[in-house]
């Protein structure tokens, strides 16, 4: 890929990676970016934390999907994450914590799922690629993830939605913030790198 290609909108970090010099290639590619990204998602999700009085524990899960989602675009991140929660819903011990199956904090892999699609696409018009675009595209992927996670916590655990948003939502706030400015700092870092080395 050439550096003008690089610097313009339209590719994301994975389009770095050696074009296959056939579809097939191409296929076998995209698809170990699927599974990586659904493994890197479940390997982060063993990073957790309890949070006294709260069904949902910190964790580095929902920072990975947001990462997967801008690194690989739209429809591999989207594929990836719904990798994920298919199989952690089949049974593979690979959502907060190691465990799986369909619970309370379901809602927040859903969430994941629509938000690596949404940070991918805004990567594409190059959401990833300064500081202020980056908050901004992780804002609003988490913004979706809390949309999706919150609501399904207060269905399924028989909260009103106010003291869902009080266990699922604020005490999450500033961990949130961190993992915004980590990634404020690293993918567009990870675009300057590219250009020097192209």
């Amino acid at each position: 890929m050439s550096t003008a290609a690089l610097t313009s909108p339209g590719a994301v970090l994975a389009d770095l990676l050696p074009a296959a010099t056939t579809a097939s290639r191409a296929r076998v590619r995209d698809a170990a970016l699927v599974v990586g990204g659904a493994a890197l998602t479940g390997l982060a999700a063993q990073i957790a934390v309890p949070l006294p009085g709260s069904p949902v524990p910190v964790t580095g899960q929902t920072f990975a999907a947001l990462l997967v989602g801008t690194s690989l675009g739209a429809s591999r991140g989207l594929l990836a994450l719904a990798l994920y929660a298919l199989a952690g819903i089949a049974g593979v011990p690979w959502f907060a914590g190691g465990s799986s199956g369909i619970g309370a904090t379901l809602g927040y892999v859903f969430g994941m799922l629509l938000a690596a699609g949404l940070v991918g696409a805004l990567a594409r018009r190059g959401g990833d690629r300064g500081v202020l675009r980056t908050a901004a595209t992780m804002a609003a992927g988490t913004a979706v993830i809390y949309g999706v996670g919150v609501p399904y916590l207060a269905l399924s655990t028989g909260m009103s939605l106010g003291q869902a948003a009080a266990v699922g939502l604020v005490p999450f706030l500033i961990g949130d913030a961190l993992k915004a400015a980590l990634a404020m700092g690293a993918l567009p870092t990870a675009w300057k790198l590219a250009g020097r080395k192209s």
